[in-house]
């Protein structure tokens, strides 16, 4: 059962500070309506609720930046068949799983929209905070278009609920405007070929370069940004020369990639643990078999660039992009990661560079005061054992989303 109190008080608690990436010793912390107000070594404001966390470890709520909570089967074909309130329904089990597994904001990359969003801000849900891209925009024949070779769906233009097919810069930029007008908060394209599309390859490029440039003109005009699918380095390289912000996968990129990543200060959210399950689990999850030998092609490649990418300095963030059964797999990325980043690395990338890459730096990602009370309290010292991070049921004592409390087992 969620507990709101409008003022808390939680007392005694190792601080892992993210940003130093060590705890920094006992503090405690005063939150009002949501808000941390204070954190202290001394005393604070004391609340209408007390918690004592002697002996605990409390850090903030982990990020996701590439998840499909709508996303229930592998299939987006079989998806597209479902009705929307049984999506909807299942989209409820996926997100109440994140909450539990300590993510309190995951951003959506293709198939969420403002019901799903509104829904968990005004209680109906029970999930973390949704930043949600509404439709991923897709060229015909491209990562978004889910129809066979041999199928004909005339006027087609919706595919798996998880995204649109547009073509040519003015239904480019219509499909951007009305994502943004329902509440969209940033834009995604699909610019290479992807996995579970039946027709394009891995090393497709898609959309033209005046395409592109449209999606990032109206996401900036909105004060937004876009996100970009794309595994090979010629995609990449003309997503971010185009203005793009964040590429999501990059599994076969080179360091010509790097250099503009670098240069363009922007983003790379691998998705490690997906390609991980979907060699295993894909088939049983809902993908064909031509789906399913793609994976092959990016798995190896990216534990080498990933691990090159992060030796360079690029801003690497936590991302997942879990299909159906296999979300129960989202703390795997942990793991996966720790094989080439720090613990404290890769917290960082869960926390404050995911913070910085969704806007919302000094809001979420951290305990400070001005921050939403986005609280993990853990028995356990993830930096000595990220393992702690990866066993909710066992390490897992405490969240609080917005300091709304959604678990306590102290």
């Amino acid at each position: 059962m969620t507990v709101s109190p409008k003022s808390l008080t939680l007392k005694n608690a190792s601080l892992l500070d993210v940003r130093m990436g060590q705890c920094v010793g006992t503090r405690n912390i005063f939150i009002e309506d949501g808000i941390i107000q204070e954190v202290s070594k001394g005393p604070v404001t004391e609340g209408a609720t007390e918690l004592d966390l002697s002996g605990l470890t409390i850090m903030p709520g982990l990020c996701d930046a590439h998840v499909h909570v709508v996303a229930a089967t592998a299939s987006f074909p079989d998806l597209m068949k479902w009705s929307q309130m049984y999506v909807a329904a299942r989209a409820g089990q996926i997100l109440s799983g994140m909450l539990s597994r300590g993510f309190t904001t995951v951003r959506d990359c293709g198939g969420a929209d403002y019901g799903i969003a509104q829904s968990i801000n005004e209680g109906y849900l029970i999930g973390p905070r949704v930043l949600f891209s509404g439709h991923a925009i897709s060229q015909t024949g491209g990562h978004g278009d889910m129809r066979e070779a041999g199928e004909n769906w005339e006027g087609c233009t919706c595919c798996a609920g998880l995204g649109v097919v547009v073509d040519g810069v003015p239904e480019v930029r219509r499909a951007c405007r009305d994502e943004l007008r329902k509440g969209a908060h940033f834009i995604k394209i699909m610019g290479s070929g992807g996995i579970s599309s039946p027709t394009d390859r891995i090393g497709n490029t898609q959309f033209s370069i005046s395409e592109l440039k449209a999606a990032v003109e109206e996401a900036e005009a909105a004060e937004t940004y876009v996100a970009a699918h794309v595994y090979t380095a010629r995609a990449a390289n003309r997503a971010l020369e185009c203005g793009v912000r964040s590429i999501e996968h990059g599994n076969l990129i080179d360091d010509s990639t790097i250099d503009l990543l670098l240069e363009k200060r922007a983003f790379l959210v691998p998705t490690m643990s997906t390609h991980e399950v979907l060699g295993t689990e894909g088939l049983a999850g809902g993908l064909s078999q031509a789906m399913c030998d793609k994976v092959s092609e990016v798995v190896e490649a990216g534990y080498r660039t990933h691990a090159h990418a992060h030796s360079r300095g690029v801003k690497m963030v936590f991302g997942t992009d879990l299909l159906g059964p296999m979300h129960r797999h989202q703390l795997l990325e942990f793991k996966i990661r720790s094989r080439f980043q720090t613990p404290a690395e890769v917290i960082r990338s869960a926390t404050l560079t995911a913070a910085e890459l969704f806007q919302m730096e000094g809001e979420i990602g951290e305990l400070i005061p001005g921050a939403r009370a986005d609280i993990l309290a853990l028995d356990g010292d993830p930096l000595n054992d990220l393992g702690v991070l990866q066993d909710p049921d066992r390490y897992l004592k405490f969240v609080a989303k917005d300091g709304a409390i959604f678990k306590n087992v102290i």
